[in-house]
């Protein structure tokens, strides 16, 4: 039989591994070769994820800013090019978060808006 060195490193990797794929469904948390595949995968979804998250955000606040927007009787597009015309630098998160929170407010920087343009 073969002599097997450094089962230490070896065990201690397929446990970290088997650590990482608790809560997994069936084999894919309790046998190494599944277990693995599986935590490669989702550690790539994981990375995937990462990015995705501020696409889905930005999506979010400029829907919201849109809403906001069509209330006070303006399109989004019209709108941030008035607050750039009028020398207002409010990134959209905040400008979600006035829209949401503070709607009188969110109303009259669409009225800077709408007065710069014109």
């Amino acid at each position: 039989m073969a002599r097997v060195k450094n089962v230490a490193a070896t065990r201690a990797r397929r446990k970290r591994t088997i650590k990482l794929a608790k809560g997994y469904w069936g084999a894919k948390s309790r046998l190494f070769k599944m277990a693995n595949q599986q935590v490669m995968k989702s550690l790539r979804y994981a990375y995937i994820g990462r990015k995705r998250k501020k696409r889905d955000f930005r999506r979010l606040w400029i829907t919201r800013i849109s809403a906001a927007c069509k209330q006070n009787g303006m399109n989004y597009s019209r709108f941030m090019y008035g607050l750039k015309k009028a020398g207002i630098e409010m990134n959209r998160k905040m400008l979600s978060e006035t829209a949401i929170h503070n709607p009188a407010a969110f109303t009259s920087l669409c009225e800077k808006a709408k007065a710069a343009i014109a």
